[in-house]
């Protein structure tokens, strides 16, 4: 296989008429790097791939492959791979000729034709199903297909749109597992666009969040959900408690913030005296107090309602002044059954809390 390659965005701007489909995004993939292009639809996550992909025309700003610019360069010279959501398999064509198809284009010789597809359909497990065409495999393997079609040339990079979301949720995180272990055999820059969140933390070294054409955030996957940067991120990767308060005193790096009548601490790295701010806590950052137990945060409230979830219960406690606050039980730990109108303690420590930008977006 060949080497992997950077791509750099410069500034990224697509515009149909008078809307704006992609608002100056600039972003790095390094060499080997699996990064998911993530956000709700309409987010610009597709047009920003089929830019790169070379389908789309930029309005302003350029792509550069290892530093060289590909911004006028025709999809065909770019040499990328890539799988689409509907497979775009050859429907009268074996598996094997579907994947000698882009090496025959190429003016491959039929000998290392065969030696590529051989080794390839070897990569994705699917050597014993050479012949047979597309109808004749479930959908699975057809995606196993399109994937190996799309590496059988060896590409520069390869583009995944929603390559997984026609399958059902047992096969996708089956593929999700596969998909992981291929990129991290072969080394190559993967490039993937989803709406699905769980799929883009699972799958990714690098998740670049998007909304309304912007890039809003960009990192590692657990950066994102632990530390996100604004109340949208918050919301849009799980679920999140938000609380918003006061400062009423700093001390160090950790602050006192008013909620009503409750006084909570949290560590804040800025922020003065009197200024609001708003926290994104997780359910899960927070515990049920036994007898005698103390937290940092303490809080008491009232189950308003609860869910089974198998391995854990989801519950909404209705507080005075903190509002609704959902936290998850683990189901092995739980000291009651759950049940609405029961009164509990909450706590958790000052570092549980990630402080958020309220940019209006949920």
């Amino acid at each position: 296989m060949s080497q992997a390659h950077a791509l750099s965005l410069v500034g990224l701007t697509k515009r149909y008429g008078s809307f704006t489909a992609v608002n100056d995004v600039s972003l790095d993939v390094a060499q080997g790097q699996f990064l998911t292009l993530l956000g709700p639809s309409g987010s610009g996550k597709t047009t920003i791939l089929m830019a790169i992909a070379g389908f789309v025309a930029p309005s302003a700003g350029a792509i550069l492959l290892d530093g060289r610019e590909i911004t006028p360069l025709p999809p065909e010279k770019r040499d990328f791979g890539m799988v689409f959501q509907g497979y775009a398999l050859f429907p009268h064509m074996t598996v094997a000729e579907n994947l000698a198809f882009p090496l025959r284009v190429r003016g491959m010789e039929r000998a290392e034709r065969d030696t590529k597809i051989r080794a390839t359909l070897d990569l994705v497990q699917l050597s014993q199903f050479a012949e047979r065409r597309p109808s004749q495999l479930s959908g699975g393997q057809q995606q196993r297909v399109a994937l190996a079609r799309a590496l059988v040339f060896e590409p520069n990079l390869l583009l995944l749109d929603e390559p997984l979301s026609a399958l059902d949720k047992k096969l996708r995180a089956e593929l999700q597992d596969e998909l992981k272990t291929l990129h991290r055999r072969i080394g190559r820059t993967f490039i993937n666009v989803t709406h699905d969140q769980e799929e883009a933390m699972s799958l990714s070294d690098t998740v670049a969040i998007l909304n309304h054409g912007k890039l809003i955030q960009i990192g590692a996957p657990d950066a994102l959900y632990d530390r996100p940067r604004t109340r949208f991120v918050a919301g849009f990767l799980g679920k999140s408690n938000m609380i918003s308060g006061r400062i009423a005193e700093r001390i160090g790096a950790t602050a006192r913030v008013s909620v009503g009548a409750t006084t909570l601490t949290q560590r804040l790295a800025t922020g003065a005296t009197g200024d609001t701010v708003l926290l994104s806590l997780r359910p899960e950052r927070i515990a049920l107090l036994g007898d005698g137990e103390t937290a940092e945060n303490m809080v008491e409230g009232h189950v308003s309602a609860w869910s089974y979830l198998g391995a854990g219960h989801s519950l909404t406690v209705e507080t005075t002044d903190l509002g609704s606050l959902r936290l998850t039980l683990p189901t092995w730990r739980a000291p009651f059954a759950p049940a609405e109108g029961l009164t509990l303690r909450l706590g958790w420590p000052s570092d549980a809390a990630a402080p958020v930008e309220d940019d209006g977006d949920e």
